[in-house]
C-alpha cells in the first residue's frame, strides 16, 4: 500500500524570514491524521531568507538530520559540532540528553533551502552527538545509504532501526529497494517529479509505504531528488 500526501496539503507557515511546509504536526500546525510515521517524527521543508535563522535554542532526546536543497547552512553546537552544510551533505546531531544549537544562513543574500528531519531515538538520555558527510554524486542514479543504525557502507550511525537513502535521478533513471519482513517505507520528493506503484508525485509530495515487499521508483523530470526513509 502506497498512499500519497500532496505537497500542498502540507502544514504552512510563512516568518517573512521563514517559509516552511510540515510534512507533519509541528509548532502550531496540528493534524491528528499526520503525527508522524514510525519513528519518523518531522520533515520540515524550510526556505530561510538571506542573513537569518534560528537563535540557539534547545533539543532533547531526538535524532536531527540536515539536508540541504540550496544554498548554505551554518550550524553551531554545544557539542563542540559545527559547520557549513551544502548540497550534496547530510549532517546529523544526536540531542540525547539534551543540547543547544543554532542554525543560519550562511549567505547574506542569497536564500538556503533544506529538509530538516526528526526521528525518534531508540533510548532516551542518549549521550549528544554531531556529525557531518558529503554524499555528492554517489546519490546519482542510485540509492546512497546516507544514515543508518550501524553506519553501513560509511553512512552516519544514527540511534534508531531506520536506514535513510538519498537519490539524485536523470530522467526516465529507475532504482530498486525491497523492504524486508514487517518493514515499512516513507518517500520524501524534494525536486523534480517520479513514478511509484503506478502512481505520480511532484515536488513536496510524500509517499507513505507499508505491506509492500519492494518498492521501484521512475524519475519523470530531469535531478529528481528524494529521500526514502526504510522503517521498523
Amino acid at each position: 500500500m502506497i498512499l500519497i500526501r500532496k505537497g500542498v496539503d502540507r502544514g504552512h507557515a510563512d516568518h517573512g524570514w521563514l517559509k516552511a511546509r510540515h510534512s507533519f504536526s509541528f509548532a502550531n500546525y496540528h493534524h491528528p491524521d499526520h503525527m508522524g510515521f514510525r519513528a519518523l517524527r518531522v520533515i520540515n521543508e524550510d526556505v530561510v531568507q538571506g542573513g537569518a535563522g534560528f537563535p540557539t535554542h534547545g533539543h532533547r532526546d531526538m535524532e536531527i538530520i540536515t539536508y540541504v536543497l540550496e544554498g548554505a547552512l551554518e550550524h553551531k553546537d554545544s557539542t563542540g559540532g559545527g559547520g557549513v552544510i551544502r548540497p550534496g551533505e547530510v549532517q546529523y546531531m544526536a540531542a540525547g540528553g539534551g543540547v543547544t544549537h543554532s542554525e543560519f544562513n550562511a549567505s547574506r543574500e542569497d536564500p538556503v533551502h533544506l529538509l530538516q528531519i526528526w526521528l525518534l531515538p531508540d533510548a532516551a538520555n542518549r549521550r549528544p552527538r554531531y556529525e557531518q558527510k558529503s554524499f555528492g554524486e554517489e546519490r546519482r542514479n542510485a540509492l546512497r545509504l546516507v544514515a543508518s543504525p550501524d553506519g553501513a557502507g560509511g553512512s552516519i550511525a544514527i540511534n534508531q532501526d531506520a536506514a535513510v537513502y538519498a537519490s539524485v535521478l536523470d530522467d526516465g533513471a529507475s532504482v530498486d529497494h525491497r523492504f524486508g519482513a514487517g518493514r515499512y517505507g516513507y518517500l520524501q520528493l524534494a525536486k523534480g517529479g517520479l513514478e511509484i506503484g503506478g502512481v505520480v508525485m511532484q515536488a513536496g509530495d510524500g509517499a507513505r509505504i507499508a505491506d509492500e515487499a519492494a518498492i521501484s521508483v521512475k524519475a519523470l523530470a530531469p535531478d529528481t531528488e528524494f529521500l526514502l526513509f526504510d522503517l521498523n
